[in-house]
């Protein structure tokens, strides 16, 4: 049995989570979802993002080129399949990060076991065929480090050594193996195809990255901006375009992340700041229910790293003290005859068994260059904690850069139900409302030809389905045929 007979049969039973697919290839991803609803701790979901902020701060004036950053907490991980024979890695998936490395053997620090109750791996490249060294000297390094390595001769490999804000560490060598996934070769048509990647090999581990962490996994895969990420390098070699969407599905369960170009649906853009690490857009205003708030005029300054991230990797959402107190004072002025409490010393929260959130609330309009607005509703912006106790899921931003200033972090909470399509070609970003269950139509940059990518649904007997809510992972690769 091929590859591609056992991927269709792995489809065929599939764990009532729905996916779409996009482009012209498509690589099949199991992923969980570590948060899911009804929320259970809102305090774990803040101690998660307090983590992934302590990260930020290392890199937020970081350029454009710089390694990114980890997160160990992280809201969604996936299986690669890398190495020949293949094998199944675990790894978690960080638009904000950009390299993809995995443990490796030979490392005492690096976890083997995590209590989501699955097996990690550590990556032998001795055990793979297609696996090699990436020397010093390699166009991939100098590149990287905008430069020739210090006292780099023909032995020495690559090396990659990540500092974190919160004090963790990863470090190694990068190596070089096939990474294989499917490519979308017609309507609901895939078929197998391979592509060399190179990745770091992970010798030692710290903090939150290490054996000590109960929730680590086999590694990181990063889909940030730089020349070193997954995304870039299979753009380099013409497998895909720097386009890359994801669609969370909070509804229903599971979702899209997909490299490639979206036909339909349609969706407007607003630029990217350039020469950032992470994905930042400049805002414009923000009204509660059309009732506006005062913006600090420092807000629209995008340089050094100010203005707006958008993260899917953060949960919740950060504002300023400023645009917080008058948010949070319009949201709670529209609803009276409700007792409001703080929960866990820092959720504003009421007892309620309404669960129509959306008559009781205004939606909140973030409005953003060139007049793409992303809206808030009441039931994306709040969690139901039990039956009946609801809490809001704005905070105060902790997060600032070198000078001081504050951002606005918009997480996951945002981020749902909605396509988001990241166009790196372009330098822009783009979303609309979208049923992340249904199909969507992708194009065929070679051909021209559009393909309609439905619904696909995961195995329940996947070691990675054990615990929680999961969200089957498509990335769909804009294929290069040959003519």
């Amino acid at each position: 049995m091929d590859l591609r007979e056992r991927l269709v049969l792995l489809l065929l039973g599939l764990f009532v989570v729905q996916l779409c697919g996009l482009a012209n290839a498509n690589l099949v991803f199991p992923v969980e979802r570590k948060f899911k609803g009804p929320i259970e701790n809102l305090g774990a979901i803040k101690a998660h993002d307090a983590s992934r902020r302590g990260r930020f701060l290392s890199v937020v004036d970081a350029p454009l080129g710089g390694n990114g950053r980890a997160n160990s907490n992280g809201l969604y991980y996936t299986k690669l399949v890398l190495g020949s024979p293949p094998k199944d890695y675990y790894v978690q998936v960080d638009t904000g990060s950009d390299i993809l490395w995995l443990n490796c053997v030979g490392c005492s620090t690096c976890p083997k076991k995590n209590r989501l109750g699955m097996d990690l791996t550590l990556y032998d490249p001795k055990e793979s065929k297609t696996s090699y060294m990436v020397p010093c000297d390699d166009k991939f390094c100098t590149t990287t480090y905008s430069g020739p390595i210090s006292n780099c001769n023909k032995d020495m490999s690559c090396p990659y050594s990540i500092s974190y804000g919160d004090g963790s560490m990863t470090s190694g060598s990068y190596v070089k193996d096939y990474l294989t996934f499917n490519r979308v070769s017609g309507d609901l048509h895939t078929v197998s195809d391979n592509s060399s990647v190179i990745f770091g090999c992970g010798n030692k581990q710290s903090g939150t990255l290490s054996s000590t962490n109960s929730e680590s996994l086999d590694g990181i895969i990063g889909f940030g901006q730089a020349n070193s990420s997954l995304l870039s390098q299979l753009a380099a070699v013409g497998k895909v375009k720097r386009i890359f969407s994801h669609c969370l599905d909070t509804i229903n369960g599971g979702g899209i992340f997909a490299i490639g170009e979206v036909v339909q649906p349609k969706f407007k853009t607003t630029p990217l700041v350039p020469r950032m690490a992470h994905y930042n857009v400049v805002l414009k205003d923000i009204d509660v229910g059309g009732d506006p708030i005062q913006l600090p005029t420092d807000i629209f300054d995008s340089s050094n790293g100010r203005g707006t991230i958008i993260d899917s990797g953060t949960t919740l959402v950060y504002l300023p003290n400023s645009i917080y107190n008058q948010l949070m004072e319009k949201v709670l002025n529209q609803k009276t005859g409700l007792k409001f409490y703080l929960y866990e010393e820092q959720f504003t929260c009421f007892d309620d068994s309404n669960e129509k959130v959306d008559e009781l609330f205004p939606t909140v309009k973030f409005a953003f260059e060139e007049g793409l607005s992303l809206t808030a509703y009441p039931h994306d912006y709040m969690f139901l904690l039990d039956k009946k106790r609801w809490c809001f899921g704005w905070q105060k931003s902790m997060t600032q850069t070198k000078d001081g200033r504050e951002l606005i972090l918009l997480g996951d909470m945002l981020l749902s139900n909605k396509l988001f399509v990241y166009d790196l070609e372009n330098m822009t970003i783009g979303w609309t409302d979208y049923n992340c269950s249904s199909s969507i139509t992708v194009k065929d940059d070679k051909t021209g030809s559009v393909y309609t990518v439905g619904a696909h649904n995961l195995s329940s007997t996947s070691t990675v389905l054990l615990i929680g809510r999961i969200l089957t992972f498509f990335l769909l690769l804009v294929a290069m045929l040959s003519t």
